[in-house]
């Protein structure tokens, strides 16, 4: 490569690293308890206990879990019914109008219901009523900074700087190591040289997780117009037919239990897992939205949902998913490492501890380049050429 090209790249490596730093900082430090997520909502709860119930004891009826919901709220409308397959719990999901949720995604509650006795365990205010949860804290500062869509894409780009520096520092990486052993820490050299030297050595040993968390967020980040555009191409697609006719309301709905029943029946190698009400935005006026995974491990990250006619409840299709939201839905364990249990939360805890200390030490040796002329002819001449690279070294020595 020539002199001039390697320059391009430590140009590249500098300033993208620079620029997204700050923000890497706080992605990683919100990373940390997000990775746990699961385990500090169940520490944070307060709902009421499960009951105890034998293991084969039969699930609550979705139908009259509906009604109680709206008994409890009249006058609102049902967004959807979640049924875990983790937790013996369902959740209910409530908006005061679809205008209202259409104008804030989050302006949502739910109730908590035991999935076997139908008991309420637990109803929850309207999002930030009564103020913001830790876990809700550190999702909106890991994805939007609290600023909805721009913050989202906002945070992609700095993803995407991110994945552009990863790629830039393994560029420069091969000529800096070029008279050096892979791996090798000059500990009795100035301490800058130190830092530099574990800098590179931590950032090229963690490069396959680095860029993985880095393509996988920038995907992520890019959840929200992707469901856009899925919306307004295959599943408005399915809407045609029933162009011009009235949507089904209140009495005219089929029975939600009946809907889910048939979808099990007709996909036993799926497990339902919501059920969305007709006239949600993320449905359609005629439908109830049914999201089905599949039972082992690799595809129960990979959803597809099934249209069910609100009126007569029998299946209208299944709606494919496009390449992207299977990228999407892919991406989203890759990036937390929710997949294996808690080993591989650990190490991805780990990698994100390391991660911050890579950042860490870029930061210093940006701050101790500016304070001393001859690492700045240093940082560059290194990576140029070994003819180069030789009077640096003796530079920094000296120093």
């Amino acid at each position: 490569m020539k002199r001039s090209a390697l320059h391009r790249w430590f140009w590249i490596h500098k300033w993208t690293s620079l620029v997204c730093t700050a923000f890497l900082l706080l992605i990683c430090v919100t990373g940390l308890p997000l990775v746990l997520r699961e385990e500090i909502a169940g520490l944070l709860d307060d709902a009421l206990p499960y009951a105890s119930v034998p293991a084969d004891a039969p699930q609550a009826n979705i139908d009259r879990l509906v009604e109680v919901s709206r008994k409890m709220f009249p006058g609102e409308e049902i967004l959807s019914v979640y049924v875990d397959d983790d937790e013996p719990q369902i959740l209910v999901f409530m908006v005061s109008s679809w205008d209202a949720f259409k104008a804030n995604r989050k302006a949502l509650h739910s109730i908590k219901f035991d999935a076997h006795t139908g008991a309420v365990l637990k109803t929850t205010k309207p999002y930030n009523e009564d103020g913001i949860g830790f876990l809700q804290l550190m999702l909106n500062l890991h994805t939007d900074l609290f600023a909805g869509l721009p913050g989202e894409l906002f945070m992609a780009l700095m993803a995407v700087l991110f994945v552009l520096a990863i790629v830039s520092g393994v560029v420069v990486y091969a000529p800096f190591m070029r008279r050096l052993e892979f791996g090798t820490v000059r500990a009795n050299r100035s301490t800058r040289l130190r830092w530099l030297d574990l800098h590179n050595l931590i950032g090229v040993t963690t490069l396959a997780w680095t860029l993985v968390v880095g393509v996988t967020g920038v995907i992520n980040e890019l959840s929200t117009p992707l469901f856009q555009l899925w919306q307004q191409t295959e599943l408005a697609a399915t809407m045609t037919p029933f162009k011009g006719k009235p949507a089904p309301q209140g009495a005219a709905l089929s029975s939600q239990q009946a809907a889910f029943d048939a979808v099990k029946k007709a996909l036993p190698e799926m497990v339902p897992t919501s059920i969305v009400f007709p006239g949600s935005p993320v449905s359609t006026p005629y439908h109830y939205l049914i999201w089905t995974k599949g039972k082992d491990p690799l595809t129960s990250r990979l959803f597809s949902p099934v249209l069910v006619n609100a009126t007569d409840g029998k299946i209208a299709g299944i709606v494919a998913m496009p390449w992207y939201l299977r990228a999407l839905e892919v991406s989203r364990p890759l990036h937390f490492g929710d997949y294996g249990g808690m080993p591989l939360k650990i190490i991805w805890i780990l990698l994100d501890l390391v991660t911050i200390a890579v950042l860490g030490s870029g930061l210093y040796l940006w701050l101790s380049r500016r304070s001393s002329p001859a690492a700045r002819t240093f940082d560059t001449d290194l990576v140029v050429s070994d003819a180069v690279a030789e009077p640096a070294v003796r530079r920094e020595a000296a120093e």
